[in-house]
């Protein structure tokens, strides 16, 4: 199951975050009722976690922490309403979440398997036919449980005080879409040339449309060295951005990712309407490099070491990955503007 997860789940091209203060062990970092839960109880449960390979120690000690924190509130809240209705917490499971897990199909087997064929990486159904359905039912689980435990939660107040680390990386005038004054920026680091970049294309385009003004995208480009047309596709994308058109550009070349020879380049960019002898002369010039150069170096400094890369606030997630990550952690940042 965890080799067929794998194969599922590949998220990213691979190649100083900075709190207020130092957290001790015993402060308080959520409230479940009365209940404190303190650093120390968290951290007992978070550093038994592998980190994930090529994430900062930062980030990947505080979503250790993070997911231990929300496994120990949600006990706590399980055990609060088992004692509530006279059970132990097993029997609570199963009669609010595992009774109400439907079975899966293999109508849902298949459905599933043809609309991700991609992420299974050329398996026959019949190589991958339990996995997916271990995943299906483990995700319906989980819908249930979430669903179950956001009621929990309206009942007992819960509230999270562990702060993220946060990364500082500038908009450098970059392209951009959405208000310099919107509550969240999105800072990307792509490659044209990825294949999850790719994948993560109509994901940005989900958040943009979602969450609109509140939001303001900007991209900056990390051409990876093993994509041998990254770069000049990031050069001509700054030359379409010299004549105003960078977000035609850039759409144009993730929608046709097979197409970013020289001459492909030159052609996106008259048929967009462009002046042709003014952005042929900035591609043959590599005018951009610059640019592209010190795009490069601030992801790096940034932490990047594959694309895509996004930083929600200074806050980085990494990798193709799906929606509800991006609004869990938007709506977390939503929320913080409240406070």
């Amino acid at each position: 199951m965890r080799a067929a997860a794998a194969a599922l789940f590949l998220t990213a091209c691979s190649t100083s975050a900075q709190q207020a203060r130092r957290p001790a062990q015993s402060d308080v970092v959520a409230m479940v009722g009365t209940s404190a839960i303190t650093l120390a109880e968290v951290d007992d449960k978070a550093l038994e976690q592998p980190a994930t390979r090529g994430q900062k120690l930062s980030l990947a000690l505080y979503d250790a922490r993070r997911n231990a924190l929300e496994d120990i509130i949600a006990s706590r809240l399980f055990d609060a309403a088992a004692k509530g209705e006279g059970l132990d917490r097993s029997a609570l499971i199963e009669k609010e979440i595992t009774s109400k897990v439907k079975p899966v199909t293999e109508a849902d087997i298949a459905s599933w398997y043809e609309a991700n064929k991609n992420r299974v990486q050329g398996a026959a159904l019949d190589q991958v036919r339990s996995a997916i359905r271990s995943y299906l039912t483990q995700e319906r689980m989980q819908a249930i449980r979430a669903q179950y435990l956001e009621g929990l939660k309206r009942t007992t107040p819960v509230r999270v005080m562990l702060e993220p680390p946060r990364q500082h990386v500038e908009a450098a005038n970059r392209p951009a879409k959405g208000s310099a004054s919107a509550p969240i920026e999105i800072v990307e680091f792509s490659d044209f040339q990825c294949p999850f970049c790719l994948r993560a294309y109509p994901t940005v385009q989900q958040v943009l449309n979602t969450y609109g003004d509140r939001v303001r995208l900007v991209y900056r480009h990390y051409p990876l060295s093993f994509h041998p047309n990254a770069r000049p596709a990031a050069e001509a994308a700054a030359c379409a951005e010299e004549q105003g058109k960078f977000w035609q550009y850039h759409d144009r070349l993730f929608e046709n990712q097979t197409k970013l020879s020289e001459a492909d380049l030159k052609q996106h960019a008259a048929e967009l309407g462009l002046n042709t002898a003014q952005f042929n002369a900035c591609v043959d010039g590599h005018k951009p490099k610059a640019q592209v150069d010190a795009d490069l170096r601030a992801g790096e400094e940034a932490g990047v070491d594959g694309t895509p890369a996004f930083f929600i606030n200074g806050r980085m997630v990494s990798g193709a990955q799906p929606f509800d990550l991006f609004k869990k952690v938007i709506d977390e940042e939503l929320e913080l503007k409240k406070r």
